[in-house]
């Protein structure tokens, strides 16, 4: 267990399964204690009861949707009550929606544009203040490469991490006086259940992907990293994807 990081508190957004679940276990076995968050409550709580089995940290689960800015701010203001402050957030909630733009509906767009950009703004305008609190802190947000790549059908998605790359440098500049870290991930393939273009759902035929625990072994490093050099942008990517 990694002495300088038991007992600081996270809150890792979209947490009931997939990279927030793997993050979130990671920071439990390390002695972090963890708000795990995602819309449903069933999901939730199973992904809780299971983190709280392990030693290490805490974790308690609540249910928020971030494209809620009321909801957010009680989420946050949980992991404060809950743990005595926040030293860590995760923004890791996202939704892929792919089509053709004549073929997009309205509802989609902005499902996909309000989870992956509207809520982290909500969740880092809640979070800043109680990190500062802190006295710093760190900010993970969980982009894509999709955020400098773009895909076929991809208008609102690609727009949502595009934008969220052009955020996560601002903010950057915004907090890093506070010594609060801001530190965005680019992800290529991941093998988690996904919809979008070669959609796939987690397996062992999809073992040549990126894994969970690899982005969450990634803040795990980001969160231990010196503090006198910050790597702001960190793009991940399979290392031997299948020959074409």
């Amino acid at each position: 267990m990694s002495s300088e990081l038991k007992g600081r508190s996270a809150l890792v957004t979209g947490s009931s399964k997939g990279i927030g679940y793997a993050i979130a276990e990671a920071m439990v076995d390390a002695g972090l204690n963890v708000v795990v968050s995602a819309r449903n409550a069933q999901e939730v709580q199973q992904a809780a009861s299971r983190l709280s089995e392990r030693s290490g940290g805490r974790a308690v689960g609540v249910v928020c949707d971030v494209r809620r800015p009321d909801e957010v701010q009680a989420l946050v203001q949980r992991a404060v009550d809950e743990f005595g402050g926040l030293d860590v957030l995760v923004n890791n909630a996202g939704v892929g929606r792919f089509a053709r733009i004549d073929e997009m509906s309205v509802e989609d767009w902005h499902q996909v544009l309000d989870t992956n950009l509207d809520g982290v703004f909500y969740c880092c305008h809640a979070a800043v203040p109680h990190l500062k609190n802190r006295g710093g802190g760190w900010i993970i947000n969980i982009a894509s490469l999709a955020g400098k790549n773009a895909l076929p059908g991809g208008t609102a998605y690609n727009a949502s991490k595009f934008g969220l790359v052009g955020f996560s440098e601002a903010l950057m500049l915004d907090v890093r006086q506070d010594k609060i870290r801001v530190n965005y991930i680019m992800p290529g393939s991941v093998n988690t259940d996904f919809s979008g273009p070669g959609g796939h759902s987690r397996s062992d035929a999809n073992a040549w992907m990126i894994q969970p625990e690899d982005v969450a072994a990634l803040v795990m490093l980001l969160l231990r990293f010196p503090e006198n050099a910050l790597p702001s942008r960190i793009e991940i990517r399979p290392s031997r994807p299948p020959k074409k």
